[in-house]
Protein backbone atom coordinates (compact mmCIF):
# COMPACT_ATOMS: atom_id res chain seq x y z
CA UNK A 1 0.00 0.00 0.00
CA UNK A 2 1.33 3.25 -0.93
CA UNK A 3 0.35 6.57 0.90
CA UNK A 4 1.03 10.17 -0.33
CA UNK A 5 2.91 12.40 2.18
CA UNK A 6 4.32 15.59 2.60
CA UNK A 7 6.36 16.09 5.74
CA UNK A 8 9.71 17.25 6.86
CA UNK A 9 10.52 13.79 8.17
CA UNK A 10 7.89 10.63 7.63
CA UNK A 11 7.74 7.95 10.14
CA UNK A 12 10.14 5.72 9.87
CA UNK A 13 13.16 7.80 8.53
CA UNK A 14 16.23 6.95 11.01
CA UNK A 15 17.95 10.32 10.56
CA UNK A 16 16.22 13.40 10.73
CA UNK A 17 18.46 15.49 8.59
CA UNK A 18 15.64 16.72 6.14
CA UNK A 19 14.69 20.28 6.87
CA UNK A 20 12.81 21.19 3.68
CA UNK A 21 9.27 20.39 2.70
CA UNK A 22 9.48 17.46 0.08
CA UNK A 23 7.18 14.38 -1.37
CA UNK A 24 7.81 10.86 0.38
CA UNK A 25 6.01 8.01 -0.71
CA UNK A 26 4.78 5.44 2.50
CA UNK A 27 4.95 1.56 1.76
CA UNK A 28 3.19 -0.60 4.11
CA UNK A 29 3.79 -3.91 3.89
CA UNK A 30 1.24 -6.62 5.47
CA UNK A 31 1.60 -10.55 5.93
CA UNK A 32 -1.16 -12.20 7.21
CA UNK A 33 -1.78 -15.60 7.90
CA UNK A 34 -4.88 -17.24 9.02
CA UNK A 35 -6.62 -13.64 9.84
CA UNK A 36 -4.04 -13.04 12.09
CA UNK A 37 -1.30 -10.24 11.33
CA UNK A 38 2.00 -11.56 11.63
CA UNK A 39 4.07 -8.53 10.18
CA UNK A 40 3.67 -4.78 9.26
CA UNK A 41 7.02 -2.92 7.52
CA UNK A 42 7.18 0.47 7.12
CA UNK A 43 9.34 1.98 4.56
CA UNK A 44 9.79 5.53 3.53
CA UNK A 45 11.24 6.38 0.15
CA UNK A 46 11.49 10.09 -1.50
CA UNK A 47 9.43 11.02 -5.00
CA UNK A 48 11.79 11.03 -7.58
CA UNK A 49 12.15 14.31 -9.42
CA UNK A 50 10.24 12.77 -12.79
CA UNK A 51 7.03 12.43 -10.40
CA UNK A 52 7.04 15.39 -8.48
CA UNK A 53 3.97 17.94 -9.84
CA UNK A 54 4.71 20.50 -11.91
CA UNK A 55 2.52 23.45 -12.70
CA UNK A 56 1.92 25.04 -16.39
CA UNK A 57 0.34 28.65 -16.40
CA UNK A 58 -0.56 29.65 -19.94
CA UNK A 59 -1.06 33.06 -20.09
CA UNK A 60 -2.94 34.37 -23.34
CA UNK A 61 -3.20 37.63 -24.99
CA UNK A 62 -6.92 38.06 -25.83
CA UNK A 63 -7.06 41.82 -26.48
CA UNK A 64 -10.15 42.31 -28.82
CA UNK A 65 -8.86 45.27 -30.57
CA UNK A 66 -5.74 43.12 -31.88
CA UNK A 67 -7.31 39.47 -32.63
CA UNK A 68 -10.27 41.93 -34.76
CA UNK A 69 -7.86 43.76 -36.81
CA UNK A 70 -5.91 39.98 -36.92
CA UNK A 71 -9.09 38.56 -38.13
CA UNK A 72 -9.60 41.37 -41.35
CA UNK A 73 -5.89 40.78 -42.02
CA UNK A 74 -5.21 36.77 -41.67
CA UNK A 75 -8.80 34.89 -41.56
CA UNK A 76 -6.94 31.47 -41.51
CA UNK A 77 -5.75 32.72 -37.84
CA UNK A 78 -8.75 33.61 -35.73
CA UNK A 79 -8.70 33.40 -32.20
CA UNK A 80 -10.91 30.34 -32.04
CA UNK A 81 -7.40 28.90 -33.84
CA UNK A 82 -5.13 30.16 -30.54
CA UNK A 83 -7.48 28.32 -27.91
CA UNK A 84 -7.07 25.56 -30.03
CA UNK A 85 -3.27 25.48 -29.94
CA UNK A 86 -3.38 26.62 -26.13
CA UNK A 87 -5.72 23.46 -25.19
CA UNK A 88 -3.46 21.45 -27.94
CA UNK A 89 -0.56 22.38 -25.74
CA UNK A 90 -2.37 22.51 -22.19
CA UNK A 91 -3.32 18.33 -22.86
CA UNK A 92 -0.15 17.42 -23.94
CA UNK A 93 1.64 18.59 -20.59
CA UNK A 94 -0.98 17.03 -18.63
CA UNK A 95 -0.28 14.15 -20.20
CA UNK A 96 3.58 13.97 -19.83
CA UNK A 97 2.76 13.29 -16.05
CA UNK A 98 -0.03 11.89 -13.83
CA UNK A 99 1.22 14.97 -11.36
CA UNK A 100 1.28 17.45 -13.99
CA UNK A 101 -1.10 20.17 -13.40
CA UNK A 102 -2.89 23.61 -15.84
CA UNK A 103 -3.88 26.64 -15.63
CA UNK A 104 -4.53 29.15 -18.56
CA UNK A 105 -5.22 32.82 -17.97
CA UNK A 106 -7.42 34.98 -20.37
CA UNK A 107 -5.53 38.55 -20.28
CA UNK A 108 -7.95 40.92 -21.37
CA UNK A 109 -7.56 45.01 -21.79
CA UNK A 110 -10.05 45.43 -18.88
CA UNK A 111 -9.22 42.37 -16.13
CA UNK A 112 -7.65 39.05 -16.22
CA UNK A 113 -10.11 35.87 -15.82
CA UNK A 114 -9.18 32.77 -14.94
CA UNK A 115 -10.16 30.11 -17.93
CA UNK A 116 -8.83 26.88 -16.52
CA UNK A 117 -9.74 26.21 -13.58
CA UNK A 118 -12.78 27.77 -13.47
CA UNK A 119 -15.14 29.07 -10.63
CA UNK A 120 -17.71 27.09 -12.88
CA UNK A 121 -16.53 23.72 -11.92
CA UNK A 122 -18.17 22.47 -8.92
CA UNK A 123 -16.00 19.47 -8.70
CA UNK A 124 -13.92 20.85 -6.53
CA UNK A 125 -10.69 19.77 -8.98
CA UNK A 126 -7.58 22.64 -8.47
CA UNK A 127 -6.02 22.58 -12.26
CA UNK A 128 -5.04 18.69 -12.31
CA UNK A 129 -6.09 16.10 -9.29
CA UNK A 130 -6.89 13.21 -9.51
CA UNK A 131 -9.99 12.30 -12.54
CA UNK A 132 -11.14 8.69 -14.01
CA UNK A 133 -11.31 7.77 -17.30
CA UNK A 134 -14.79 8.58 -19.53
CA UNK A 135 -16.56 5.43 -20.81
CA UNK A 136 -15.93 6.39 -24.54
CA UNK A 137 -12.13 6.29 -23.33
CA UNK A 138 -11.25 9.84 -23.53
CA UNK A 139 -9.41 11.04 -20.31
CA UNK A 140 -11.95 12.93 -18.32
CA UNK A 141 -9.22 15.35 -17.34
CA UNK A 142 -8.47 16.63 -20.53
CA UNK A 143 -12.35 16.80 -21.64
CA UNK A 144 -13.04 19.08 -18.68
CA UNK A 145 -10.60 21.54 -19.75
CA UNK A 146 -11.29 21.88 -23.18
CA UNK A 147 -14.99 22.38 -22.36
CA UNK A 148 -14.16 24.62 -19.46
CA UNK A 149 -11.57 26.56 -21.70
CA UNK A 150 -14.12 26.92 -24.49
CA UNK A 151 -16.97 28.22 -22.24
CA UNK A 152 -15.26 30.60 -20.45
CA UNK A 153 -13.40 32.31 -23.53
CA UNK A 154 -16.79 32.70 -25.02
CA UNK A 155 -17.93 34.34 -21.72
CA UNK A 156 -15.00 36.98 -21.58
CA UNK A 157 -15.11 37.75 -25.39
CA UNK A 158 -19.16 37.95 -24.77
CA UNK A 159 -18.89 40.43 -22.30
CA UNK A 160 -16.38 42.78 -23.75
CA UNK A 161 -17.34 46.55 -23.55
CA UNK A 162 -14.39 48.68 -25.07
CA UNK A 163 -14.54 52.21 -23.70
CA UNK A 164 -12.66 54.95 -23.94
CA UNK A 165 -8.88 54.78 -24.41
CA UNK A 166 -8.13 51.98 -22.08
CA UNK A 167 -7.16 49.46 -24.91
CA UNK A 168 -3.97 47.92 -23.34
CA UNK A 169 -3.59 44.27 -22.45
CA UNK A 170 -3.64 43.94 -18.36
CA UNK A 171 -0.30 41.24 -18.90
CA UNK A 172 1.11 42.41 -15.77
CA UNK A 173 -2.02 41.58 -13.62
CA UNK A 174 -2.18 38.45 -14.95
CA UNK A 175 1.41 37.67 -14.59
CA UNK A 176 0.78 38.74 -11.10
CA UNK A 177 -1.86 36.21 -10.73
CA UNK A 178 0.24 33.40 -12.31
CA UNK A 179 2.77 33.76 -9.63
CA UNK A 180 0.45 33.52 -6.59
CA UNK A 181 -0.52 30.19 -8.03
CA UNK A 182 3.39 28.49 -8.58
CA UNK A 183 4.38 29.41 -5.04
CA UNK A 184 4.24 25.75 -3.59
CA UNK A 185 4.67 24.24 -6.75
CA UNK A 186 7.55 23.34 -9.26
CA UNK A 187 6.17 26.10 -11.82
CA UNK A 188 6.35 27.98 -15.09
CA UNK A 189 4.86 30.33 -16.90
CA UNK A 190 4.01 30.40 -20.66
CA UNK A 191 2.67 33.88 -21.83
CA UNK A 192 1.21 34.03 -25.52
CA UNK A 193 1.44 38.15 -26.87
CA UNK A 194 -0.46 39.68 -29.53
CA UNK A 195 -0.50 43.14 -28.72
CA UNK A 196 2.17 46.06 -28.64
CA UNK A 197 3.69 46.83 -25.24
CA UNK A 198 2.31 49.38 -23.26
CA UNK A 199 4.89 51.39 -21.53
CA UNK A 200 2.93 52.44 -18.19
CA UNK A 201 2.86 49.24 -17.20
CA UNK A 202 6.59 49.02 -17.14
CA UNK A 203 7.12 49.18 -13.15
CA UNK A 204 4.20 46.68 -12.52
CA UNK A 205 6.41 44.65 -14.79
CA UNK A 206 9.51 44.55 -13.77
CA UNK A 207 8.20 44.21 -10.08
CA UNK A 208 6.70 40.51 -11.29
CA UNK A 209 9.62 39.84 -13.27
CA UNK A 210 12.06 40.00 -10.41
CA UNK A 211 9.46 38.30 -8.11
CA UNK A 212 9.37 35.02 -10.58
CA UNK A 213 13.40 35.12 -10.62
CA UNK A 214 13.61 35.51 -6.69
CA UNK A 215 10.66 32.44 -6.89
CA UNK A 216 13.11 30.65 -9.58
CA UNK A 217 10.02 30.51 -11.88
CA UNK A 218 10.49 30.93 -15.81
CA UNK A 219 8.48 32.81 -17.97
CA UNK A 220 8.32 31.93 -21.91
CA UNK A 221 7.15 34.42 -24.21
CA UNK A 222 5.65 32.94 -27.82
CA UNK A 223 4.99 36.76 -29.51
CA UNK A 224 2.88 36.43 -32.18
CA UNK A 225 2.93 39.92 -33.84
CA UNK A 226 5.76 42.86 -33.09
CA UNK A 227 8.52 42.17 -30.52
CA UNK A 228 7.89 42.48 -26.76
CA UNK A 229 10.77 44.41 -25.10
CA UNK A 230 9.33 43.81 -21.62
CA UNK A 231 8.99 39.90 -22.28
CA UNK A 232 12.45 39.51 -23.63
CA UNK A 233 13.88 41.07 -20.35
CA UNK A 234 11.71 38.82 -18.72
CA UNK A 235 12.88 35.97 -20.61
CA UNK A 236 16.69 36.52 -19.92
CA UNK A 237 15.99 37.67 -16.67
CA UNK A 238 14.23 34.50 -15.33
CA UNK A 239 16.33 31.92 -18.30
CA UNK A 240 13.07 31.42 -19.85
CA UNK A 241 12.76 31.66 -24.40
CA UNK A 242 11.75 34.23 -26.29
CA UNK A 243 10.07 33.65 -29.64
CA UNK A 244 8.71 35.39 -32.01
CA UNK A 245 6.77 32.59 -34.71
CA UNK A 246 7.26 33.41 -38.25
CA UNK A 247 3.51 31.19 -39.07
CA UNK A 248 1.00 32.39 -36.92
CA UNK A 249 -0.73 29.17 -38.58
CA UNK A 250 2.08 26.93 -36.90
CA UNK A 251 1.76 28.18 -33.55
CA UNK A 252 0.68 24.74 -32.28
CA UNK A 253 3.70 23.06 -33.73
CA UNK A 254 6.12 25.92 -32.00
CA UNK A 255 4.30 25.57 -28.83
CA UNK A 256 5.19 21.72 -29.30
CA UNK A 257 8.42 22.06 -30.12
CA UNK A 258 9.95 24.75 -28.20
CA UNK A 259 7.85 25.10 -24.96
CA UNK A 260 6.62 21.92 -23.95
CA UNK A 261 9.70 20.52 -23.17
CA UNK A 262 10.53 21.97 -19.82
CA UNK A 263 14.23 23.32 -18.08
CA UNK A 264 15.82 20.42 -18.05
CA UNK A 265 14.70 18.82 -21.31
CA UNK A 266 15.89 21.79 -22.90
CA UNK A 267 19.05 20.90 -22.60
CA UNK A 268 18.71 17.88 -24.51
CA UNK A 269 17.28 19.60 -27.40
CA UNK A 270 18.26 22.22 -30.64
CA UNK A 271 16.12 25.09 -30.05
CA UNK A 272 16.30 28.96 -32.10
CA UNK A 273 18.62 31.21 -30.72
CA UNK A 274 18.08 33.58 -27.74
CA UNK A 275 16.96 37.05 -29.44
CA UNK A 276 18.75 40.45 -28.98
CA UNK A 277 17.13 41.79 -25.48
CA UNK A 278 16.27 45.66 -25.84
CA UNK A 279 17.43 46.85 -22.04
CA UNK A 280 16.06 49.89 -22.58
CA UNK A 281 14.24 51.32 -19.38
CA UNK A 282 11.39 53.56 -19.70
CA UNK A 283 11.33 56.98 -18.12
CA UNK A 284 8.86 57.57 -15.25
CA UNK A 285 7.32 61.28 -16.55
CA UNK A 286 6.56 60.03 -20.05
CA UNK A 287 6.77 56.28 -19.98
CA UNK A 288 8.86 56.80 -23.09
CA UNK A 289 11.56 54.14 -23.77
CA UNK A 290 15.26 55.74 -23.50
CA UNK A 291 18.77 54.91 -24.09
CA UNK A 292 20.06 58.23 -22.20
CA UNK A 293 18.29 59.55 -19.37
CA UNK A 294 18.65 61.42 -15.65
CA UNK A 295 18.19 58.92 -12.68
CA UNK A 296 17.25 60.19 -9.11
CA UNK A 297 20.28 59.18 -6.87
CA UNK A 298 17.57 58.27 -4.20
CA UNK A 299 14.95 56.83 -5.44
CA UNK A 300 16.31 55.17 -8.87
CA UNK A 301 14.00 57.08 -10.92
CA UNK A 302 14.50 57.37 -14.43
CA UNK A 303 13.55 60.37 -16.00
CA UNK A 304 13.70 62.00 -20.11
CA UNK A 305 14.40 65.10 -19.24
CA UNK A 306 16.00 67.30 -16.86
CA UNK A 307 14.34 68.56 -13.58
CA UNK A 308 15.84 70.01 -9.96
CA UNK A 309 13.06 67.77 -8.08
CA UNK A 310 12.77 64.22 -8.34
CA UNK A 311 8.86 63.97 -9.00
CA UNK A 312 8.72 59.98 -7.57
CA UNK A 313 10.88 61.25 -4.04
CA UNK A 314 10.33 64.87 -4.30
CA UNK A 315 13.83 65.37 -3.47
CA UNK A 316 15.85 68.59 -4.38
CA UNK A 317 19.13 68.63 -6.27
CA UNK A 318 21.89 71.19 -5.78
CA UNK A 319 23.05 72.50 -8.72
CA UNK A 320 26.64 73.38 -8.54
CA UNK A 321 26.86 76.68 -11.23
CA UNK A 322 30.20 77.88 -11.80
CA UNK A 323 31.93 79.66 -9.57
CA UNK A 324 32.20 83.60 -10.12
CA UNK A 325 35.61 84.95 -10.70
CA UNK A 326 36.26 87.88 -8.60
CA UNK A 327 37.70 90.92 -10.71
CA UNK A 328 40.92 91.45 -9.32
CA UNK A 329 41.37 95.67 -8.13
CA UNK A 330 43.79 97.78 -9.90
CA UNK A 331 46.33 99.08 -8.11
CA UNK A 332 46.68 102.96 -7.95
CA UNK A 333 50.18 104.16 -9.08
CA UNK A 334 51.52 106.81 -6.34
CA UNK A 335 52.86 110.17 -7.37
CA UNK A 336 56.23 110.96 -7.43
Amino acid sequence: ISVWTNERNPAGMASGNVTSPSLWIKTFSVRRHGGFLLQCDVKCSQMSPEDEASLLVIVVDVNPIWWGQQAQREPQFTLSKCMDAVMVMGNAHMAMARTNKLAVIASHCQDSHFLYPSKSWRDGDNGGNDASSSGDGKYELLSVANNLIAEEIRNVMSKTEVRGNSTDTLLAGSLAKALCLGQELKSRILVIKAAEDCALQYMNFMNVIFAAQKQNILIDACVLDSDSGLLQQACDITGGLYLKIPQKVALTQYLLWVFLPDSEQRSQLVLPPSAHVDYRAACFCHRNLIEIGYVCSVCLSIFCNFSPICTTCETAFKIQLPQMVKPKKKKLKQAT
